[in-house]
């Protein structure tokens, strides 16, 4: 595999046919003017609504009515193709959002996807962000699509940290019609967190995608460089009066049941336990967990890793996940990573966009993996906790608390094996415009031993202007039996624009800093980073290009010595396509000094030395809206001490928006003066969705290192709102399929609400 296999690729992608929209302007905005302009008074509704999609009620004709979209992207400032228009109710228990999407060609509406939290970037589209305290930094977003699917995110800070894994109640009919598609949702008052005065005022804005066109347009505008969270540029919603916090008690108890097969023996077990939220005045909340089980989440998708650091797993349980942004301490999310899997998903991976040994983010002081997983992603008991969360004026809060308890068949780690202590504290102050400080203290202790593992942290985060955001952090761990060079910080600033972006980052993780309850693959370093990249929209685009992005990354990396033990710089360029296509390509060049052996197969290790290598690339995802979507990632050159040719082939077919199948597959032959060893990874995935609430998945991978088969497959049924009865399927055999092991599992769960 050679350059030329890389400009076939680019080729083939360039000749699949006409793309929609046209060559892009921008009309000037003067964006706070527009937001202050764009006010929607919300109407008490005058008798009950029924939500099944129709607006036909006396309530909704008399509500004023929020219009005249425009576009985001492509031509932004400019009228939306189709407008939108948008009336809000409102009675004692809930928030009513009633939409009319026009279009000309109803039978052209995009509509492929039903599932809890679907890809709304992949078919047509409306969605709303609520800043129910009118900070203009954090709220909430619900989308749904044309057939009532589903999307929700807490986010905090205008979406540097974005929680779309957190779940509300709410209620959403939809149906398509002769002049384009009606939704009608219904947001309980429960659901959200708001401030006690009589007389409400929130922060609101609202988002229409059309997918042919690939056109978004927002009734409050925003620049194409920002999204629905921006609130800072939302308009506002008047006139919610009467309202208060609702006393929001929620239990929700669960039995199990599992049947397992390990090594010929069979065992069955029954279980249960529960979890309750609490309402705390009008803005914290208290979340408790008893013996908690998360036995239905999806199974980590594997990986490959031909580096000499951690890989990076997401944390996928709910109970976790939910209100985890206050406890993000480290790095913002980076934009192009957030904006590319939201894109295309699952197939999207992260590594692709910086490519050859960089790992990304250096510091994430609070991981919530550690709580009751081992480092192999095997499950220790999670007695039972609690968590609360939430603001007091202008202070966000965020207290943790959880004991797991012992696994006997993890006796080889000690910590995992006898049961800890985990307590997270962190509050966070917000200043001036949209800036913020806060402090984080973290601590874990083993039950059946003196060791203990501590963490102290302070960070802020300083938006200059619209474009310039400056972050930073210190801290210091705290570990038994250690002490001296247990430091680490950063100090980067970045601007992003319409045209250039920029960032520039410093850190330091001196070499006995050991954050046990966070994530840093790599200690003891000093890193230096710098990105450029310039989005150029050509006017002779026409119908086939939207954008040009020539972007530069350099890293370089040195001990706490300043002995240079890597160095990265990638030089690439990005097509996007007015379909939502996709196309990269370009050098990643690599200098590595390890000091010590590292294994990278089971039976291949690389000495201590100095190796440079470079690689170049092409990869290509197409458009994701269209009945089958492709994506592929080819890549050769110098590797170490020898080569390595890989490539990477992944499909996706939709069948209407109830069935989804997709297969990836990974390859790589590596040549070494060690030795030569190919890998082979792959995944397919199925998803049918019988309705809004009924979902079939399955998860089906093969690894050649590990010469092993594995099946996750999930039955789902949401009874009634965030209530759930599960059937569970594991399967994990070798490559000859025999069975190694093998898992049948049965929950039910009950939403109680107060």
């Amino acid at each position: 595999m050679r350059p030329s296999v890389i400009g076939a690729a680019i080729l083939f992608v360039a000749s699949t046919g006409p793309l929609s929209a046209s060559a892009q302007t921008r009309v000037n905005v003067d964006y706070d003017t527009a937001r202050l302009e764009r006010e929607l008074n919300a109407t008490r509704a005058s008798g009950p609504i029924v939500t099944d999609g129709r607006l036909d009620e006396a309530a909704w004709r008399e509500a004023p009515v929020a219009s005249q979209f425009l576009q985001n992207d492509p031509r932004e400032g400019e009228p939306a193709t189709f407008d939108t228009q948008v009336r809000v109710l409102y009675d004692d228990e809930n928030l009513y959002i009633g939409v009319t999407a026009l279009d000309d060609d109803p039978q052209a509406i995009v509509v492929n996807d039903l599932t809890r939290d679907f890809n709304s970037r992949a078919g047509d589209a409306f969605g709303v962000a609520l800043d129910t305290f009118h900070d203009g930094r954090n709220g909430f977003m619900f989308i749904t699509n044309p057939a009532g699917a589903k999307f929700d995110a807490q986010f905090v800070n205008e979406g540097r940290e974005f929680n779309s894994d957190w779940d509300g109640v709410w209620h959403v009919a939809s149906r398509v019609t002769d002049s384009g598609w009606v939704s009608e949702i219904v947001i309980p008052f429960k659901t959200l967190r708001f401030g006690d005065a009589s007389s409400q005022t929130w922060g609101i804005n609202f988002l229409r995608r059309n997918r042919r066109l690939n056109q978004d347009s927002f009734w409050s505008p925003i620049p194409r460089i920002h999204n629905l969270a921006r609130v800072s540029l939302a308009g506002t919603l008047t006139d919610l009066d009467g309202l208060r916090a609702r006393r929001d008690i929620k239990v929700t108890p669960y039995a199990l049941g599992d049947v397992t097969t390990k090594s010929g023996d069979s065992s069955g077990s029954v279980d249960g336990g529960l979890d309750a939220k609490l309402a705390v005045g009008s803005g914290l909340r208290l979340d408790l967990t008893l013996n908690t089980d998360f036995s239905q989440v999806e199974a980590d998708v594997q990986q490959i890793n031909l580096t000499r650091f951690s890989l990076f797993f997401p944390e996928k349980r709910d109970f976790f996940l939910e209100n985890s942004g206050i406890f993000r301490f480290g790095p913002p999310t980076d934009p192009r990573v957030s904006t590319f899997q939201a894109t295309f998903g699952s197939v999207a991976a992260p590594s692709n966009l910086r490519g050859g040994q960089s790992r990304g983010n250096d510091l994430l002081l609070f991981f919530s993996r550690r709580i009751g997983l081992s480092d192999e992603g095997q499950p220790i008991p999670v007695i039972g906790g609690g968590r609360f969360t939430g603001r007091v004026g202008k202070y966000e809060m965020g207290f943790l608390n959880i004991q797991t308890g012992d696994e006997p068949a993890l006796a080889g780690d000690s910590l995992a094996a006898n049961g800890d202590n985990f307590t997270v504290a962190r509050v966070r102050r917000n200043i001036f415009g949209n800036s913020d400080i806060g402090v984080m203290f973290i601590n874990r202790s083993n039950m059946n031993s003196d060791h203990f593992n501590r963490a102290f942290g302070l960070d802020a985060n300083f938006r200059i202007t619209p474009e310039i955001d400056i972050n930073g952090y210190a801290t210091k761990t705290s570990t038994k039996d250690v002490s001296g060079d247990d430091f680490a910080g950063r100090a980067a600033w970045s601007y992003n624009g319409r045209l250039w972006q920029f960032s520039n980052a410093f850190s330091t993780l001196q070499d006995n800093f050991n954050p046990e309850v966070g994530f840093a693959p790599r200690i003891g370093v000093k890193r230096s980073s710098a990105f450029v990249g310039y989005h150029y929209r050509p006017s002779w685009g026409g119908n086939f290009l939207r954008e040009i992005n020539p972007h530069f990354e350099f890293e370089y990396f040195t001990d706490q010595q300043n002995v240079v033990v890597s160095r990265y710089f990638n030089a690439h360029f990005s097509f996007q396509m007015q379909n939502g296509g996709f196309i990269e390509g370009g050098l990643n060049t690599n200098l590595e000094q390890p000091q010590d052996d590292f294994p990278i197969h089971p039976d291949v290790t690389i000495p201590p030395g100095f190796y440079t290598f470079n690689e170049v690339f092409a990869m290509i995802f197409t458009d994701t809206s269209r009945l089958f979507s492709a994506n592929a990632r080819v890549s050769t050159g110098d590797f170490y001490s020898g080569t390595r040719d890989s490539i990477s082939l992944g499909g996706v077919f939709k069948l209407g928006a109830k069935l989804t199948a997709q297969i990836g597959w990974t390859y790589n032959d590596i040549e070494l003066a060690e030795g030569a060893f190919t890998t082979h990874l792959l995944t397919t995935r199925f998803a049918y969705s019988f309705n809004t609430n009924m979902f079939l998945n399955a998860l089906v991978q093969y690894n050649n290192i590990s010469d092993e088969w594995s099946a996750n497959v999930r039955f789902n049924i949401i009874h009634r709102p965030l209530s759930d009865f599960f059937i569970v399927y594991n399967d994990l055999r070798d490559e000859t399929g025999t069975l190694k092991n093998r898992a049948i599992i049965a929950k039910y769960s009950y939403l109680f609400s107060f």
